[in-house]
């Protein structure tokens, strides 16, 4: 499966259902270059799953949005959850690696723990009817 360049108006839709793997990176970039054919190789090794990219160039306020401060950077989501965020450029087994991972997680645990962090942020921050 080829790459799918990402914008403000497929983003949050892209991330949305599946295993989504999203490259925030840059033509002038030389760890992106690196990084760009591991990233399209594993897309085609991995057809289940979407690759994805932004081109923090054309899509400033995306990489702003995300807090990107150094790219290449990395990001998965799996059902609209953000699994993994990191910035440089892995090799192919170790983005392998991360993809059998994300796979393998039990997304009801994972959602729990969503939950109850939204849950505890919210009562710690005084949010809510009587805080």
């Amino acid at each position: 499966m080829a790459t799918k360049a990402l914008d403000q108006s497929n983003f949050d839709q892209t991330i949305k259902t599946g295993i989504v793997l999203v490259d925030f990176w840059a033509p002038w970039c030389g760890p992106c270059r690196v990084f760009g054919p591991v990233f399209e190789k594993s897309s085609e090794a991995n057809p289940d799953v979407v690759f994805g990219k932004v081109n923090t160039e054309d899509q400033p306020d995306l990489a702003t949005t995300f807090g990107i401060q150094a790219i290449p950077t990395l990001m998965a989501f799996r059902d609209g959850i953000l699994i993994f965020e990191q910035a440089g450029a892995l090799p192919g087994h170790a983005l392998q690696k991360l993809i059998d991972e994300i796979r393998a997680l039990d997304m009801a645990e994972v959602r729990a723990k969503v939950d109850d962090k939204v849950s505890t942020a919210t009562a710690s921050s005084g949010g809510g009817c009587c805080g």
